[in-house]
């Protein structure tokens, strides 16, 4: 009976995985056909051929749009993991005036949708000459209160004894970070880091409206860019270009799923 409600289990999980990853799978296999076939609707044809791959990156710009999104993504991860690590450190450990209600404006902020902050970050990025530029795409999120919240929480965690231990023994509060908080707190950290990778490489409106040439605009922009062109209509071309741009989400999300649901339980986020 164990053996049957366990086959019944993995049968359900098996049909759910293949339908939630059939538009991917369908997407690799169209990026294979020739645009022929796609417009034709002959999804079976065998006329296989890596040559959308290849007419992609010779005839679009996807390789500078994936290094843009990589080197946005990148830098505005490690700008927020340095700011949210000490931010966090404060409100988990130092004491000061008004803690909690500081603490308290960062968690409000969290309720106030991007979309009615776009007008005051475009001005204010305007104002400085940032548009079209990697200041303007990542400085203004180098701060993020998620971030914050999140890490506090996985820091809290640290016990009491850790840090009596730490100042018995004359450990400033820099070496307590480096050295006991961010090593205790690892599968948190790394969750932080692969969630705002992730998020920042889909990134959509705030490029769409800071980016005007190809030199800095990123994936998701740049490949609405192709799709918006009249005279571009090879769909093979597109759909190879769109799994290219899959490709690091996915390679991302394989290479870190177990330290998803670990790191969200530690930081006090229930998976």
């Amino acid at each position: 009976m164990t053996q049957l409600k366990r086959a019944n289990h993995y049968f359900w999980l098996i049909l759910v995985a293949l339908l939630m990853s059939a538009p991917i799978l369908i997407g690799i296999w169209a990026s294979l056909l020739p645009t022929a076939d796609i417009a034709a609707g002959h999804l079976t044809s065998t006329n296989i051929s890596l040559a959308n791959y290849v007419a992609a990156i010779q005839t679009t710009p996807v390789l500078r749009y994936m290094a843009n999104s990589f080197i946005i993504a990148i830098l505005i991860t490690a700008g927020q993991l340095v700011l949210c690590t000490l931010a966090a450190y404060a409100f988990a450990f130092l004491d000061f005036r008004f803690k909690k209600q500081i603490f308290a404006l960062f968690l409000i902020t969290m309720m106030l949708p991007f979309e009615a902050q776009i007008i005051p970050n475009f001005q204010t990025v305007r104002t400085l000459g940032w548009l079209d530029s990697y200041a303007g795409l990542t400085i203004p999120f180098f701060a993020s209160a998620f971030g914050v919240f999140m890490l506090r929480q996985a820091f809290l965690q640290v016990p009491n004894e850790l840090h009596e231990y730490s100042q018995l023994i004359g450990l400033n509060h820099l070496q307590f970070l480096f050295r006991i908080v961010l090593p205790y707190s690892r599968s948190t950290i790394v969750t932080f880091v692969l969630y705002m990778f992730l998020t920042h490489w889909n990134d959509y409106l705030w490029p769409l409206i800071t980016t005007f040439t190809d030199q800095y605009r990123t994936t998701q922009v740049g490949l609405k860019q192709l799709q918006a062109q009249d005279t571009f209509s090879n769909w093979g071309v597109i759909m190879a270009t769109a799994i290219l741009i899959l490709l690091p989400t996915l390679i991302v999300l394989i290479i870190g799923q177990r330290y998803f649901r670990k790191g969200l339980n530690t930081g006090g986020l229930k998976a």
